[in-house]
């Protein structure tokens, strides 16, 4: 379920609310808790502080209307309460992936093989 808030948070989000505080927020990240009740949102918001402040002010207005377009859109019957937060590191899984493949091509022919 949380790729599914996300992907709908992000259609949302980036194209749907007319509110240009939103303009550079993006949706990292979806944890929804194993009952259901609460979704933890992480969202990249570039710009400055001050931007990224009103930004985060901006979602949490649009909270019950973001919520009620899940409602309709995914057809659950309790929707999770969402709480954002800001992503300090919302390039963290690219990193990695790029670490690990340069660990995989500083490795030897003879480390490949089992």
């Amino acid at each position: 379920m949380s790729e599914a808030v996300r992907e709908e948070l992000t259609e949302l989000i980036g194209f749907e609310l007319d509110d240009p505080r939103l303009l550079d927020v993006t949706v990292t990240e979806v944890r929804v808790s194993p009952d259901g009740r609460y979704a933890h949102i992480k969202v990249d918001l570039g710009g400055d502080e001050p931007r990224q402040k009103a930004a985060l002010a901006a979602l949490e207005h649009a909270r019950h209307y973001l919520r009620h377009e899940l409602s309709s859109r995914l057809n659950l019957r309790h929707v999770p309460e969402l709480n954002f937060e800001q992503d300090r590191y919302p390039d963290a899984d690219r990193r990695v992936e790029i670490l690990l493949k340069r660990a995989k091509k500083s490795r030897g022919p003879a480390e490949k093989q089992p």
